[in-house]
């Protein structure tokens, strides 16, 4: 090869090369605020959900897309300093998972498209103007009704029915409309159970550890752990302190009665997650979130029943959701009326509720409720899932 062919050649291909480079850039960019923690397991699980969804799109991290992620777990505060990051970098769309992480984006943008995951109250919180028509920039995927505190305290009574006063733990920074949204309905709901409804304000470690004490002082105490950002940030501490204290509880998703909550009524967050990728596809490909309606959940977690029978008795020592060596697991698909015996509630002097008895538990419905049982004092346990029509005896 001559010597000016070489040069020429070589010139064509640096010039080739940056080129090449660029095109292999993500050409797309998506901010993501998440309102807890990333080291938290069940966050984790989302984080895979969505990229996967995504690349069924066809858009796949880091090649053509780019996902920028935040996690504010600590504080409203701390979700609007990192909004604020993530406009700085000019995203084509932003997701926010929670409440909080929502409004701390639309305090920062109102033109950048915005899609939330696990909103409760999108119109009350004025992130929509309505569900149908979303207007503006926002939409997204709402996780819970505000009727859904009567099925929690319907469960609550069906396990203990001699439970006379239920607490609703929240904090009034973080909660949906800062706890209105699941209030309103309560009062009138608990008083057709018969019990007292409590609300229990919380803004700290300290004030949760208060408000279960204050309902533990007398019989016949339990728990409504309301679907809060805070709540699942703090839900180690609140099944920990509800099962040393003795309360029956009910938590809003199935992986809080995983980790060793009593039981759990509620919707499938990772597929809401799932879900919202085809939303950001469709913003992405230019449509408008305003012309995109609001979504409402449509799975909920269903499956195997799971009891743990411990063949000899367990120790304090016992990690909460545990079940140990040696213990026998019953498991059932799901598909029809099974029997198992896990015990249930009866209510002793100290407000303690002591395990006796056979539980009947029938599935088939698509709402599930999950529920941890023990041989002795109420601890956590391994997860007793069953459906919303569980056929559960009375006793207490």
């Amino acid at each position: 090869m001559k010597r000016r062919e070489f040069i020429t050649l070589l010139g064509g291909a640096a010039t080739a090369w940056p080129l090449a480079a660029r095109a292999q850039q993500p050409t797309r960019r998506i901010g993501m605020l998440i309102g807890y923690s990333e080291n938290d397991p069940e966050i984790q699980a989302r984080l895979v959900a969505f990229p996967q969804a995504l690349e069924e799109n066809g858009w796949k991290e880091g090649r053509s897309v780019l996902i920028d992620y935040r996690f504010a777990p600590a504080s409203p505060d701390q979700a609007q300093v990192f909004a604020k990051e993530l406009v700085a970098l000019q995203p084509d769309v932003l997701v926010g998972n929670s409440t909080p992480a929502t409004a701390a984006l639309l305090h920062e943008t109102r033109t950048i498209p915005i899609v939330f995951v696990g909103v409760s109250d999108p119109v009350g919180s004025h992130f929509v103007a309505s569900i149908a028509r979303p207007g503006g920039s926002t939409t997204g995927f709402t996780n819970f009704a505000p009727s859904m505190i009567g099925k929690w305290l319907e469960m609550l009574k069906q396990v203990a029915p001699s439970i006379g006063r239920v607490a609703v733990i929240f904090n009034p920074k973080t909660a949906p409309g800062g706890g209105s949204f699941f209030l309103e309905p309560f009062d009138s709901l608990a008083r057709s159970f018969a019990v007292k409804p409590i609300e229990a304000r919380v803004n700290n470690a300290d004030e949760i550890a208060s408000a279960v004490a204050a309902m533990a002082r007398e019989p016949g105490g339990s728990l409504i752990i309301m679907p809060d950002a805070f709540n699942t940030v703090h839900r180690q501490l609140i099944i920990l302190l509800s099962a040393r204290h003795g309360l029956p509880a009910i938590y809003p998703y199935r992986y809080q009665a995983i980790e060793g909550g009593l039981m759990s009524y509620g919707v499938d967050d990772i597929d809401l997650m799932r879900r919202a990728a085809p939303y950001v596809d469709r913003i992405l490909k230019g449509e408008k979130a305003a012309n995109l309606p609001v979504q409402a959940p449509v799975k909920f977690p269903r499956g195997q029943l799971e009891s743990c029978k411990s063949a000899r008795p367990h120790s304090a020592a016992d990690a909460p959701g545990t079940c140990r060596r040696g213990d026998r697991m019953n498991r059932l698909d799901g598909r029809g009326h099974s029997e198992i015996s896990p015990p249930k509630f009866s209510a002793s002097d100290s407000g303690r509720c002591r395990p006796s008895g056979r539980v009947a538990l029938r599935l088939g419905a698509n709402l599930s409720v999950s529920a941890n049982y023990d041989d002795r004092a109420v601890r956590p346990r391994a997860p007793l899932s069953t459906s919303s029509r569980a056929s559960l005896p009375r006793g207490c």
